[in-house]
C-alpha cells in the first residue's frame, strides 16, 4: 500500500479538513463556553482557593493555568516538530496528541465540587494535546495542497471547523438549557456537554487518521547518536535542529518578518476573542443568552468568512486578502467602542465571524507557502510559539487601560494599535524573497 500523499488529492484533503471539524468542538465547548463557567460556579469554592497563604479566585486560577499550558507548548513545540520531520512521524505525533487531549478532556466529566487540582491538571494535559496536535496537523498542509490551492484548502479546514464546533456547541447549550426537561441537574448537563465534546473530537478524528497519509522518507539517525536509545537520539536531533534553525533564521528574513507581524496582529485578535464575552457582560450588561447566541453567530458566520477570504486571495493575493482582513479587525474595535444594544452586539458578532475566518485561515496558508516544505512541522512549531506569544501583550494592555480609565471601551479601542502595526509589518514582507529563501535545503 502506497502511503505517499498526493498534492490536491480529494480524499487526503477531506481527511485533513475533518480534523478541524473534530477538534473545534473542544475549543468552543470546553475552552470557551462551558468549562470556565463550570469551574468558577461549581469546582472552585465561593471564597476561592488559598495557595501558600495567597487567595486566588477562579478567574485568576484559570488565567494562570491557561498561561502555564501555553508556556509548556511554547517550550517544546519546535523540538517536537523537528523530531517529527526527521522521523517522518507527523501522523503518529498527531494521533498521540489528539487522543491524549481527548482522554484528559473526557476525564473532566468526573470533576466536581472541590476538585480544583484535578480539573486544572486535566485541563493542562488537554490543552497540550490540542495545541501540540495542531502543530502536526498544520504541518500536513504543504504536503497535501499545491501552492495555488493552499489558501482554499486552509480556508476549508477553518470553515468546516467553525461549523463542527458550532454544531457541537449548539447541542451542548441545548442540553444545558433543557436539563430540567430531561430530569438532570445543571451540573450534570455541563459535565455531559464536556464529555460530548471530547467524544466528538476523538470520534471524528478517526476519519482523519484513516484518510491522511504521510510520505515515509525519514532520515537515518546521525552516527554520533546511534549508540543512544532511539527516543533519546530523536530528542537530541530535535534539539540540535531547532538550535541550528534559530541560529540560521537570518536566511529566512521575510519569513521572520511575517512571524513578527503575525504575533502583533494576532495579539489583537486573541484579545478580542478572549475579552468579547466579559466586555458584553460587564461593560454593556448583556444577558447570558445574548452572549451565547452571539458566540454561535460568530461560529457559523466564520464558515463564510474563511471561504470568502480564500476566494478573495485567489482573485488578489494571500497577502492582500490578509491585509484586508486586518482592516476589518480595525473596524471591529472601532464599532465595539460605540455600540450599546444587543442588536449591535449581534451585528458585531457577524463582522467578527467574517474577519476571524479570513485572518486565521489565510495566516496559516500564507505561512505554509513560505516555509521550507522539508521542515514543515518544525516551522509550524515556531508558528505555534509565535501564536502562543500572541496571548500576552493584548490582554495586559486591555487590563491596564481599564484599570487607569475605568472603562473597557477605551481598552477595546486601544487594540487598533495591534492591527495597524500588524498591517505595517505584513506590508514589509516581500513574498517573492520569502519563497526564494524556502528553497534552501540545508541548515548546517
Amino acid at each position: 500500500m502506497n502511503d505517499t500523499p498526493e498534492l490536491n488529492d480529494r480524499r487526503q484533503i477531506f481527511g485533513w479538513i475533518m480534523y478541524d471539524w473534530a477538534n473545534s468542538a473542544y475549543v468552543t465547548t470546553v475552552v470557551v463556553a462551558v468549562l470556565p463557567a463550570y469551574f468558577a460556579a461549581v469546582v472552585v469554592p465561593p471564597g476561592g482557593v488559598t495557595i501558600a497563604g495567597i487567595n486566588y479566585s477562579a478567574t485568576a486560577l484559570w488565567g494562570f493555568v491557561s498561561s502555564l499550558a501555553a508556556f509548556l507548548v511554547f517550550m517544546v513545540a519546535p523540538i517536537m516538530g523537528a523530531i517529527s520531520d526527521f522521523s517522518a512521524s507527523k501522523k503518529k505525533f498527531l494521533i498521540i496528541c489528539a487522543y491524549t487531549g481527548c482522554l484528559a478532556a473526557s476525564l473532566l466529566f468526573f470533576s466536581g465540587k472541590g476538585d480544583v487540582w484535578l480539573t486544572l491538571i486535566l485541563f493542562i494535559i488537554a490543552q497540550i494535546g490540542f495545541v501540540g496536535g495542531n502543530i502536526f496537523y498544520d504541518a500536513f498542509l504543504p504536503h497535501i495542497a499545491s501552492e495555488d490551492k493552499m489558501d482554499w484548502v486552509s480556508g476549508q479546514g477553518f470553515a468546516w471547523g467553525y461549523i463542527g464546533g458550532g454544531l457541537q456547541l449548539a447541542l451542548s447549550l441545548a442540553l444545558i438549557a433543557g436539563h430540567e426537561t430531561i430530569g438532570i441537574s445543571a451540573e450534570l448537563a455541563a459535565r455531559l456537554a464536556i464529555l460530548m465534546a471530547a467524544v466528538w473530537w476523538g470520534g471524528f478524528s478517526l476519519i482523519t487518521f484513516f484518510n491522511l497519509k504521510e510520505a515515509q522518507t525519514f532520515e537515518e539517525i546521525p552516527p554520533e547518536y546511534q549508540h543512544l536509545p532511539p527516543w533519546r537520539a530523536y530528542i537530541k536531533v530535535g534539539i540540535v535542529r531547532t538550535i541550528v534553525t534559530v541560529r540560521k533564521v537570518r536566511l529566512f528574513k521575510h519569513l521572520l518578518r511575517f512571524l513578527i507581524a503575525y504575533m502583533i496582529y494576532n495579539n489583537g485578535i486573541q484579545t478580542v476573542i478572549t475579552m468579547a464575552t466579559i466586555y458584553g457582560a460587564e461593560e454593556l450588561g448583556f444577558s447570558q443568552n445574548v452572549l451565547m447566541i452571539t458566540l454561535l453567530v460568530i461560529q457559523f458566520v466564520s464558515f463564510f468568512g474563511a471561504l470568502g477570504f480564500s476566494k478573495l486571495a485567489e482573485l488578489t493575493t494571500s497577502k492582500t486578502a490578509l491585509m484586508i482582513s486586518l482592516v476589518g479587525w480595525s473596524i471591529v474595535v472601532i464599532y465595539a467602542y460605540f455600540m450599546n444594544s444587543p442588536t449591535e452586539y449581534f451585528i458585531l458578532g457577524g463582522i467578527v465571524g467574517l474577519v476571524l475566518g479570513g485572518s486565521q485561515s489565510l495566516s496559516r496558508s500564507f505561512y505554509g507557502s513560505i516555509i521550507p516544505p522539508w521542515a514543515a512541522a518544525e516551522f509550524y512549531g515556531f508558528y505555534s510559539v509565535f501564536s502562543k506569544g500572541s496571548a500576552i501583550f493584548g490582554p495586559f494592555l486591555f487590563a491596564v487601560i481599564l484599570q487607569v480609565t475605568g472603562t473597557a471601551r477605551n481598552s477595546i479601542l486601544a487594540l487598533i494599535v495591534f492591527f495597524i502595526a500588524g498591517l505595517v509589518g505584513l506590508y514589509l514582507v516581500d513574498v517573492a524573497q520569502a519563497k526564494q529563501a524556502r528553497n534552501i535545503q540545508h541548515l548546517e
